[in-house]
């Protein structure tokens, strides 16, 4: 599970400047805001960098998520989380019920999200920029269609 500033599961402690952490260069305001921004109901999506050969470490610890981080995430408002994967690359994408810097300080204020990202930290070659901003990926595109009868 992946979650920026605090909001979900991956994301390192706040002020943690770890291996995990590889500068990107600054992508600029306009690009962050998206993500560190979104109310309630607005769709984030940040991406993450594996280092290589820790592609099944990663699939494996997520198929085993504790059930008190799946509880964290809940009581953080965090819902329809996706984390999608093509090869190093993670894409995440998530909703929360009461806007994203809810979400990210239930979730920053948490040993367990303190213990899940430790365990993980040395999976991941790139998680945020180098002001410690997640990689925000705003959106360019949407066409929301009709949904199938019910």
């Amino acid at each position: 599970m992946t979650a920026p500033a605090g909001a979900g599961p991956d994301r390192p402690p706040a002020g943690d400047t770890g291996p995990a952490r590889r500068a990107t260069g600054d992508v600029g305001p306009a690009r962050r805001a998206p993500g560190a921004a979104a109310g309630p109901g607005e769709q984030v999506c940040h991406l993450y960098r594996l280092r290589p050969g820790a592609e099944a470490e990663y699939e494996r610890r997520h198929a085993e998520v504790w059930p008190e981080l799946s509880a964290l995430l809940d009581e953080a408002g965090i819902y329809e989380y996706a984390i999608y994967r093509r090869d190093l690359l993670l894409i995440c994408v998530l909703r929360t019920r009461a806007g994203f810097a809810h979400a990210g300080a239930v979730t920053a204020a948490s040993p367990v999200q303190a213990r899940w990202t430790a365990s993980l930290a040395h999976l991941f070659a790139e998680i945020a920029d180098a002001d410690g901003e997640p990689l925000w990926v705003h959106r360019v595109f949407h066409h929301p269609g009709h949904p199938p009868p019910a």
